[in-house]
C-alpha cells in the first residue's frame, strides 16, 4: 500500500516538474515511464552578450521639432504635408528614443489668407507621426503660427493695406507628444 501510494506520489512530481519544464510525460499503467524529450534544435540558448531587454517609452513623451523647409500661408492649403527633424534625442532611461534629425510628417489643418484692413494670415499644423529606425510611430499636438497684422492699415481702415502672410522658418521650434510608446532597447 506504501509502495503505490509513494508510486503515485512521484508520477505527479514527475508530470508537475515536466510540465513546468515545458515538456510531455506519458504514464502507462503497468509499464515504466516514459519522458519525451524535446529536439535539442527546438531550443537554442542565446549569450547573454546579445539578449536584449526591451522597453517602452510612454505616450506623451515631448519632443521638440524644427521644420524642414519654409511653412508660409501663401503657398500651402489645407491637407497639404509639411516635414520637420527633431531638434534633440529623445532619452529615456539613458537610451536614445528618438534619435535627433528624425523625420516627423505633419499636415495643414487650418489656414486662412492675409486681408484687406490689416488682418494676418494665419495656419495650423497637426502632429501625424514620427519615423523612429524604419517605423512610423503615431504624434500629437498641433501648432498655430499667426502672421503680424498691420496695426497701422486696421486703424485706418484702408483698403489698400493688408496684413502679412504667416510663415514658419527652419530654426523656429514647436512642440509634439507622442501618441503612441515607442519601443527601444537597452
Amino acid at each position: 500500500m506504501k509502495f503505490k501510494i509513494l508510486a503515485a506520489v512521484s508520477v505527479m512530481i514527475i508530470s508537475t516538474s515536466a510540465a513546468a519544464q515545458d515538456r510531455q510525460v506519458e504514464i502507462r499503467v503497468g509499464q515504466s515511464t516514459e519522458k519525451a524529450q524535446p529536439e535539442a534544435s527546438q531550443y537554442q540558448s542565446v549569450p547573454v552578450s546579445e539578449r536584449r531587454i526591451v522597453k517602452m517609452m510612454p505616450e506623451n513623451t515631448i519632443v521638440q521639432l524644427s521644420p524642414l523647409q519654409e511653412i508660409t500661408s501663401k503657398r500651402i492649403d489645407v491637407g497639404d504635408k509639411v516635414a520637420f527633424a527633431v531638434v534633440s534625442d529623445v532619452v529615456e532611461g539613458g537610451s536614445v528614443v528618438i534619435p535627433r534629425g528624425s523625420t516627423v510628417q505633419g499636415s495643414i489643418s487650418w489656414k486662412t489668407g492675409r486681408a484687406i484692413g490689416g488682418k494676418s494670415g494665419k495656419f495650423e499644423v497637426t502632429f501625424d507621426n514620427v519615423a523612429v529606425r524604419g517605423k512610423r510611430y503615431a504624434m500629437r499636438g498641433q501648432h498655430r503660427q499667426e502672421g503680424r497684422g498691420n496695426t497701422v492699415g486696421a486703424l485706418l481702415g484702408s483698403i489698400i493695406i493688408s496684413g502679412r502672410s504667416a510663415v514658419m522658418l527652419p530654426g523656429d521650434l514647436v512642440n509634439a507628444f507622442t501618441a503612441v510608446p515607442i519601443p527601444y532597447e537597452i
